[in-house]
């Protein structure tokens, strides 16, 4: 189990284009924007923390995800992708460091084949988005109780108290449902994005694709195909975890990371 100390980080508002965005941030160093997955939203994990060590960690809520509340103009990843590069005027962010976790790593990638001069390295951590044939892109979270889909996400519990929610507080339980609504809006059909496998060419920066151990909800050929198509793109896996690696083994997904935007420099 991790020992390390997680300070607590409130989130503050920001203006973007007109839609109020929750971001948390700490740390100090070239800045690095993370892009979290379909959950853990609301709070800054040991995973931020570690990340921090080495850079200065932005870390918005999606659209419809945490404390930053749906709009009407979000349709598709592409809605997504362009919001973000809003973010990044807003923030004055000339080029950056892009992290992207699970279904945030779907997002950072198509950015990254939009916007591909604004990155100084791209890194997805067991990300989704892609076609892997054969295997469905992931399995049906949408149909899984709180207990399968965790019992899924984790290989190693040791951790999973960090994220566990309290199901009997019914405000926990509208905001899980409306997370669930957003993804099902963004992802449902297909689960998968037909255009990026041609448009990942784009990328041009260095780019780091970080797989689990033993993913039980994505296909662990998922991040070797991101690989392939990510020209230069190197690969590597966090031992004994899981898709939930960056709440299973947060210091050793975090640096590895931070060694990869090292070298990439």
């Amino acid at each position: 189990m991790s020992t390390m100390t997680t300070p607590e980080v409130a989130a503050e508002t920001v203006d973007v284009a007109g839609s109020p965005v929750a971001l948390r941030r700490r740390g100090s160093g070239e800045p690095l924007l993370f892009l979290h997955g379909a959950g853990f939203t609301g709070r800054w994990l040991r995973f931020h923390e570690a990340l921090a060590a080495g850079a200065e960690v932005i870390a918005p809520e999606h659209i419809g995800f945490g404390g930053t509340p749906m709009q009407d103009w979000l349709h598709d990843i592409g809605d997504l992708v362009l919001h973000y590069d809003d973010l990044r005027a807003t923030l004055d962010l000339d080029r950056f460091h892009l992290v992207g976790y699970s279904f945030g790593g779907w997002v950072a990638a198509a950015y990254a084949t939009l916007f591909p001069d604004r990155l100084r390295s791209l890194t997805l951590i067991t990300p989704i988005g892609l076609q892997v044939p054969g295997r469905p892109p992931f399995a049906d979270l949408f149909a899984m109780t709180p207990k399968q889909l965790f019992d899924t996400l984790f290989n190693d519990p040791a951790n999973i108290g960090e994220v566990m929610l309290d199901l009997s507080d019914p405000d926990v339980v509208v905001r899980v449902y409306e997370e669930q609504s957003t993804l099902a809006r963004l992802v449902w059909n297909p689960r998968y994005d037909r255009k990026l496998p041609h448009r990942l060419r784009r990328v041009s920066c260095p780019a780091l694709v970080l797989g689990a151990a033993a993913d039980r909800l994505v296909p662990d050929e998922m991040s070797d195909r991101y690989a392939e198509l990510i020209p230069g793109a190197s690969t590597a896996r966090i031992p004994g975890t899981g898709h939930a690696i960056i709440v299973e083994q947060p210091e050793a997904t975090a640096r590895a990371v931070l060694d990869f935007q090292a070298g990439a420099r």
